[in-house]
């Protein structure tokens, strides 16, 4: 693990996304409608990332733990897709980049287990990071 205790806290934030790609309009009906027999996406999916989110320190040996300030999960529906895009804020000595993709990660891997029952060809798609604000550099990607 990096030695961070030189470092001075700051402001840091970091959004990440992941791309789930269903096979069937009938997969996005069953979402909107809150008829998937698993039970809500969304919401489990939610849940699902901001565990991840928290965790990313258990999980990944390098990753210091971190206080997590913030953590906001939104979904867009593009047809087929459904864009997640995660944020997560803190004020601390390290960034929350990882943490940004590991629950955009979990939160594409929570859909994909709620909707394999329904929908045998979901994919996940384009788990990256958008921009990361805060520390040494800021980083933007559109």
């Amino acid at each position: 693990m990096v030695d961070i205790t030189q470092k001075q806290s700051t402001h840091r934030t970091a959004v990440a996304q992941a791309i789930v790609k269903v096979s069937s309009v009938d997969t996005i009906e069953a979402i909107k409608k809150g008829t998937v027999p698993k039970g809500d996406v969304f919401s489990m999916s939610k849940a699902a990332g901001f565990l991840a989110v928290k965790k990313t320190a258990d999980l990944l040996p390098d990753c210091h733990p971190l206080p997590v300030e913030y953590c906001g999960i939104d979904y867009t529906i593009n047809g087929l897709e459904i864009t997640i895009k995660i944020t997560v804020k803190t004020f601390y000595k390290t960034g929350v980049e990882v943490e940004a993709m590991h629950g955009a990660s979990v939160v594409a891997l929570n859909m994909y287990d709620m909707l394999k029952p329904i929908d045998k060809g979901v994919e996940i798609h384009l788990i990256k990071l958008i921009e990361k604000t805060g520390g040494k550099s800021d980083f933007h990607n559109t």
